[in-house]
């Protein structure tokens, strides 16, 4: 069973009301207890080591940088001095699988970081930085390049980059020394602004989280980092007017969910073709989302609270809130 359930947030650099990385102690039942917060700024995007307990933060500030936090006594603890991410407002991370790189994408900078990692999790220093550039026809969101996603293959030898800024993925061949070399670019519908990517295990396909256009797409690897589009489906299941802008992209079996920013749902997919069945109230602006133990946990960063409520009751679900300032990502871990 899910221990503790990890806040990352945005602090007042950014004009959250957070402070940091806060730990929340998880009971049998599912319920949270706030024990403990090691202050950071604005760590946005945490991402686990996939095999130390070693833990990784964007500090999605101006200046952009990562921290390294180790989870050895069962509390997060910062690890070494950040490091700078190489552009400005770094949002999300990733570990390749061997444990050996850091990922991270610059989404104001428009660029794509490697860093090295040692065998004891440790960051020894940026290997590349790749610059992107180009715009697309939402003016006022997409009018320079912007990072949003960076995802490692299965074995770690490509990687694809999301770029909103200008509808379109990225994709670069790993070297073993950490250094990128351009291999495809997918383009994707103009205007979409696409943010995130999440293979369908065991298949070519995967999906496509399209902040701009509210809609998932269904796109097929052609070749290893080249995507076509096979599919579009609407982000919400019930109709809603006004602006609604996607987030968190999940895959759990053959369930499919969506974070909706204006909608302020969860929405949950099936079928193929991609179908959304449910939509489940979730708190204002739910920027990220994880399950455990079959409960959904939401951080509802506009109501400064984390919102948990049972996947087994999607659409009519009680939903349970957990104050914390301007959350922004929730990890659920075993320590």
């Amino acid at each position: 069973m899910t221990d503790v359930v990890l806040v990352g947030c945005y602090t007042a650099e950014m004009g959250g009301k957070g402070s940091g990385i806060a730990t929340f102690r998880r009971d049998s039942a599912g319920g949270l207890t706030w024990e403990s917060t090691l202050v950071l700024r604005s760590p946005s995007w945490l991402v686990k080591h996939p095999t130390l307990p070693v833990l990784y933060a964007t500090d999605e500030t101006d200046e952009g940088a990562v921290s390294s936090v180790s989870l050895v006594d069962g509390e997060p603890s910062l690890l070494d001095e950040e490091v700078p991410s190489g552009g400005a407002h770094p949002c999300h991370l990733a570990v390749t699988p061997d444990g050996r790189f850091l990922l991270c994408a610059n989404y104001t900078g428009g660029s794509l970081a490697v860093f090295g990692l040692s065998r004891e999790g440790r960051i020894t220093g940026r290997t590349d930085l790749v610059q992107h550039s180009g715009t697309g026809p939402n003016s006022a969101r997409q009018e320079s390049a912007h990072v949003h996603m960076a995802v490692p293959n299965a074995d770690g030898s490509v990687v694809s980059a999301v770029d909103l800024g200008t509808d379109e993925i990225r994709s670069y061949t790993l070297s073993s020394e950490g250094t990128l070399s351009p291999l495809a670019v997918s383009k994707l519908p103009p205007g979409s602004g696409p943010r995130q990517l999440v293979r369908i295990p065991g298949s070519d396909l995967a999906y496509v989280a399209c902040e701009l256009s509210s809609e998932v797409l269904t796109v097929r690897e052609t070749s290893p980092g080249a995507f076509e589009v096979v599919a579009s489906t609407p982000a919400t299941h019930g109709a809603f007017e006004g602006e609604n802008i996607v987030a968190q992209l999940e895959i759990l079996g053959s369930e499919v969910y969506l974070s909706n920013r204006g909608a302020d749902c969860i929405t949950s997919f099936a079928g193929s073709p991609l179908a959304a069945v449910a939509d489940q109230p979730c708190g204002a602006h739910p920027r990220h989302f994880a399950m455990a133990d079959g409960t959904c946990y939401v951080a509802a960063q506009s109501d400064d609270t984390i919102t948990a409520f049972p996947l087994g009751q999607l659409g009519k679900a009680e939903v349970v809130k957990y104050p914390t300032g301007s959350p922004s990502f929730v990890l659920p871990l075993d320590l």
